[in-house]
């Protein structure tokens, strides 16, 4: 399954959107320095979906907000 992200580094807290089918906001408290901001989204994706972590693949925009994402 390929969804679509737009992330928001240094929130106040992590939280998943869902706005339409394939489409999510994603809300994470860690900065987007180093590749934490995206370590942060896949473990929150897995919680999310019920996942394995290595189930979760960044495969565009991983250093932009807006990020494809597969899963599965």
């Amino acid at each position: 399954m390929r969804i679509y992200i737009k992330v928001t580094p240094r929130s106040s807290k992590n939280e998943v959107v869902k706005i339409s089918e394939g489409e999510y906001k994603v809300k994470i408290t860690a900065p987007p320095v180093d590749g934490a901001a995206n370590e942060a989204l896949i473990k929150l994706l897995s919680q999310y979906f019920k996942v394995s972590k290595h189930m979760i693949n960044i495969v565009g925009g991983k250093t932009a907000k807006i990020k494809m994402v597969d899963i599965g």
